[in-house]
């Protein structure tokens, strides 16, 4: 579980992040949940953008992800989720070293 300073510094983290995945009207897919796992492994840390044309919900989309992948919602803002997940693999572990020191 995160702390507050935790999640302050995180949503300070991704402020400027672009997000790298829209879901649309084809809404969350398996083959969807693999490409945000993969990209959450490398990044830790992503943003999800999810179009006015899509039936999911910010709420629906954020518990699948939690329970599919086993990350941390940062943050919903508007449509936008912000994502974490501290990564299996030591060399792309970079701001889950920032976050144990805060």
């Amino acid at each position: 579980m995160l702390t507050t300073k935790q999640v302050k510094f995180l949503k300070k983290e991704a402020h400027h992040l672009k997000p790298i995945f829209q879901i649309g009207k084809g809404g969350l897919n398996e083959d969807m949940l693999r490409q945000i796992g993969e990209a959450i492994e490398k990044r830790e840390l992503i943003k999800i953008n999810l179009l006015q044309n899509t039936m999911e919900d910010e709420e629906h989309v954020a518990s699948v992800l939690t329970e599919m992948l086993h990350v941390h919602i940062v943050q919903i803002i508007g449509h936008t989720l912000v994502l974490y997940k501290v990564s299996s693999k030591e060399k792309y572990r970079r701001i889950s070293v920032c976050v144990k020191e805060v």
